[in-house]
Order: C-alpha cells, then structure tokens, then sequence
C-alpha cells in the first residue's frame, strides 16, 4: 500500500493490499477500498463507500454516502455522482440518500455524471460528458444529455459493429432477453 504524504485516509477507513492513493485525497472512516486500486489526486470518498479489487479513479472524482464502486471499474477524471435526487442546503435529506452501483468492469468517462439511484451494468460505457439520469445495461454504451444508449461495447471496451462483433479483439455477443452475452 501506498499513501501519499499529502493524503488524509481516517482511522477506520479500509485500504486493501497493493493499492496507491495519491496527493490531496480524503478518505473518510467507514470508507472501503479494495486491493490493488488506483486512487487519483484530489479524490475524495465519503464513508460508507464500498470500491471493490482493481479500481481505477482519476483525478478529482468525489464519491459520496451510497456509491458502490465493484471490480475492475474505471472512473475517468472529473465525474461525479450524486446522492440526493432534490438537494436544499437549508434541509437535511441525509435519510434521502440513494444507493448508486457501478459494475465490475464499467467506465465512466471524464466529466460523466451519474445521477444517484442508478445502476451501471457489468462493462457498460458511460461516454465522457454524459449524463446519466435511468440505469444502464450489461456492455451498453451511453452518449449524451442525458444519456441514451447509442450502441454496445466489448469487455475490452471497443463497440461491437451490427453484427454484434467486437471492432477490437473480435469476440462475438449475441442479445438475449433484451441483455448483450459473450456468444
């Protein structure tokens, strides 16, 4: 583990094995980051935050009471989640507060921002500057505000062409029940 001197990590919050966390981050009590993550400068993470094994946050990312972050997720620089749909400085909704999940193998682009309530599917593509407002599905790519599904990406993360091929490395998916699986 790797902890720049500039960062505040609080007793009590959790950092796996392998992982660095880099200048000016806070990571409150209660926060859990898994193994072998990447923790960008200026990040901060809120407790009750769950990031799982092999995460990646770029610079700046705030996450927030709710947010589970799984596996192998990459959160490109600047995005930003939410976690109450109506806020109001002047009442406390902290009872309000609404879970996000992002799944193993997601991207969320830079500046992306994902409205709370909302689930990211295993290795979606959220596009950068998208703005995410209803879940999104297993591999599908979202462009946009707000966003809309505008194709469907590999688990190597290059779009699939209409025959539902990977224009990378050449896998092949087929839709079922209205959902992308590896044929």
């Amino acid at each position: 583990m790797k902890i720049h001197e500039s960062a505040f990590v609080d007793d009590g919050a959790r950092i796996g094995e392998g992982t660095s966390i880099w200048q000016n981050c806070i990571i409150q009590s209660g926060a859990v980051v898994g193994d072998n993550c990447n923790i960008g400068a200026n990040v901060y993470i809120e407790k009750n935050v769950s990031i799982g094994n092999g995460v990646k946050i770029k610079n700046n990312v705030a996450l927030y009471d709710g947010a589970i972050i799984k596996d192998d997720v990459f959160l490109g620089p600047n995005c930003v989640f939410t976690n109450v749909i109506n806020p109001r400085s002047f009442i406390n909704r902290k009872h309000e507060f609404r879970t996000t999940i992002v799944n193993k193998g997601a991207t969320i682009g830079a500046n992306a921002t994902i409205v709370c309530g909302t689930e990211i599917g295993e290795y979606a593509f959220v596009a950068a500057g998208a703005v995410v407002t209803k879940s999104v599905g297993p591999h599908v790519l979202v462009m946009g505000n707000p966003g809309r599904e505008a194709g469907y990406v590999c688990m190597c993360g290059c779009k699939l062409n209409g025959e539902l091929e990977c224009m990378g490395c050449h896998k092949r998916y087929q839709l079922q029940d209205d959902r992308i699986k590896e044929a």
